[in-house]
């Protein structure tokens, strides 16, 4: 089974992925497979920032009734 990263993790690894790529003396082919693992690592971090994004939001803007709301876009949610 897969071990789970925490984005801490996931972002040092992205940026191990990155010196390596930069290395000239990589052949191509593990070049390709180490920019699918930060392609894949790179969406999952995106994923995380988005979700602590709108948990953020639904801290910092809150309604006179006491219902949350968050902003995105120009449109408005009710959370």
């Amino acid at each position: 089974m897969a071990e789970t990263k925490n984005f801490e993790e996931k972002l040092k690894r992205l940026e191990e992925i990155v010196t390596q790529m930069e290395s000239s003396d990589r052949p191509l082919n593990e070049i390709i497979t180490l920019f699918k693992e930060g392609a894949a690592l790179s969406k999952e971090c995106k994923s995380e920032l988005d979700r602590l994004d709108i948990e953020v939001q639904k801290v910092l803007e809150e309604n006179e009734d006491g219902t949350l709301l968050t902003e995105k876009a120009g449109a408005t949610y009710d959370l």
